[in-house]
């Protein structure tokens, strides 16, 4: 673990490992609703990252920290979220080749399991879901695309994603959807935040 000092009120934690970074926030979501962290305005996970704003006493939560032991925990149940997709994406074919299923596969394999949002991250909106089996995990595209549609569902690593806006990516894109993912007119404005939960629902092409 190394502690980041990040402004007057604000700390880094880099973390190993993303299961520690989802340990580390279930402490502190804890210690928060126990009165433990006065003045905590926002815990902000990444992959390997949590950022813990709003402190009081920065200094004083780095030292604690260092002596904490978080203990993995499943994180609560978030709302869920369906998303109808078309699965007629640009590498649609390119992903059935690495699963070495037919394309038809890719919509039902894709749509199976239940997914979550693991942290937000890239665009306003854009929510790294975990869920997919790792046999089906794929690398980026070597080349990345200047503009990827909003709406694009896509997939790299081991995880999923919607883009929410027209923007460049390099994730495989395998199908798309209607949902607006995120409206600054709408409250929440992002439809997808850490803890939601996704199904996937296959609405033909």
């Amino acid at each position: 673990m190394r502690i980041i000092p990040v402004g007057l009120r604000a700390l880094l934690v880099e973390l190993p490992e993303p299961a520690h970074t989802h340990a580390l926030v279930a402490e502190l979501d804890r210690r928060r609703e126990r009165g433990e962290l006065p003045g905590v305005e926002d815990v902000v996970p990444g992959e390997l990252t949590v950022l813990v704003d709003g402190l009081d006493d920065p200094a004083g939560l780095a030292a604690q920290l260092t002596a904490w032991r978080p203990t993995s925990v499943r994180p609560p149940d978030g709302p869920l979220v369906e998303v109808p997709v078309r699965y007629d994406g640009a590498d649609l074919a390119e992903v059935a080749r690495a699963w070495q299923v037919p394309e038809e596969e890719v919509g039902r394999i894709h749509s199976a399991p239940e997914y979550r949002v693991a942290f937000c991250g890239f665009a306003p909106g854009f929510g790294y879901l975990t869920g997919l089996p790792e046999r089906y995990h794929l690398p980026r595209r070597a080349v990345p695309r200047t503009r990827v549609p909003a709406g694009s569902v896509a997939l790299a690593g081991g995880y999923a994603g919607i883009y929410p806006r027209d923007s460049p990516g390099g994730w495989q894109l395998l199908g798309r959807t209607d949902l607006v993912l995120f409206d600054p007119d709408r409250d929440p404005v992002a439809l997808l935040t850490p803890g939601t939960r996704v199904r996937f629902r296959d609405v033909g092409r």
